[in-house]
């Protein structure tokens, strides 16, 4: 008996029974059944087998994650956002393919896909690991209630090596200000986080220290930007851009730190007042605040230049 037919068997024979009750059904009197009788019972028959199996059928994100191909891009792409042609030569695979089962992944709700602020011509593709998160969740419970994992993101309370990270963006004032002060919060002031920018701003902006303040409870008035020029020789063990402008430009740094992206369009660009933009600064600092945590784990496992 071949994997998985035990489960089926008892299906199949009720399928098997309720094809014989149509038999005796349709035969006329003193009369075997004719073919098509018989092809209707078949029909039939075939119509309860598929019913049983898709009963059967594995949970979604089992489905999605088990490809080989899409297995390996959600790793990569849970390492920070990226384009798809970066996603074929790190895959090896052609890009009609590659996008074939990024579409099946944003369908899904796994990925989602940005238009890059560098090149229109081109997106960015990010993955959810929150909904990842839940869906294994939901994977566990399908299999048994004991399995069910109701914690949604990772804790936060955990050692961490004394690692630099450095986050940049163009002006210095919204986005990488914004993961700086979410890292630090994060971490206890365990990680010497930094941020810059390749064209700073005169300031910091006004819904960057309001939403800090309103969401966070973080204080960042008297943090002014910083240009990039300035931390020429320094050494950082993580390099995030949050701007995809940024990425471009970004330069190298001693010993090669690891580089990362996180494609985040910037909030200061979503109205033409502070009133305006401010729901904007919200959503990005909520979703900056998810990758830092998302973050935090990783940290835990890398060891400093120091």
């Amino acid at each position: 008996m071949s994997p998985g037919t035990e489960s089926i068997t008892p299906t199949l024979k009720r399928a098997k029974a309720r094809a014989s009750i149509g038999d005796i059904i349709a035969v006329p009197d003193g009369k075997g059944p004719t073919c098509s009788h018989r092809k209707a019972n078949q029909i039939g028959l075939m119509y309860h087998l598929v019913m049983a199996l898709a009963n059967q059928a594995a949970p979604a994100f089992v489905r999605l994650a088990a490809h080989p191909l899409r297995w390996r891009l959600l790793t990569e792409l849970a390492d920070g956002d990226l384009r798809v042609r970066e996603l074929v030569t790190l895959v090896g695979q052609p890009q009609n393919l590659v996008s074939y089962h990024l579409r099946l992944l944003r369908d899904g709700g796994l990925v989602t896909a940005t238009r890059s602020s560098f090149d229109g011509r081109d997106s960015y593709y990010h993955l959810d690991l929150g909904r990842c998160a839940e869906a294994l969740a939901d994977t566990g419970a399908a299999l048994h209630p004991a399995l069910r994992w109701d914690k949604a993101t990772p804790d936060r309370q955990q050692r961490l090596p004394p690692l630099a990270v450095l986050f940049v963006c163009t002006g210095n004032s919204a986005r990488s200000p914004i993961a700086v002060a979410l890292l630090r919060r994060h971490t206890a002031g365990q990680i010497k986080a930094t941020s810059a920018g390749s064209h700073p701003k005169p300031r910091m902006h006004a819904n960057t220290v309001r939403v800090l303040r309103d969401q966070f409870g973080i204080d960042i008035a008297g943090r002014r930007p910083l240009h990039l020029g300035t931390l020429t020789g320094r050494r950082f063990d993580y390099v995030i851009t949050l701007c995809d402008k940024a990425r471009e430009i970004c330069p190298e740094f001693v010993d090669h730190p690891r580089r990362v992206h996180w494609s985040i369009a910037d909030p200061a660009s979503a109205g033409d007042s502070d009133q305006a933009s401010y729901p904007a600064f919200a959503r990005t600092a909520a979703d900056i605040d998810s990758r830092v945590r998302y973050l935090l784990p990783v940290l835990a496992t890398r060891p400093s230049h120091e």
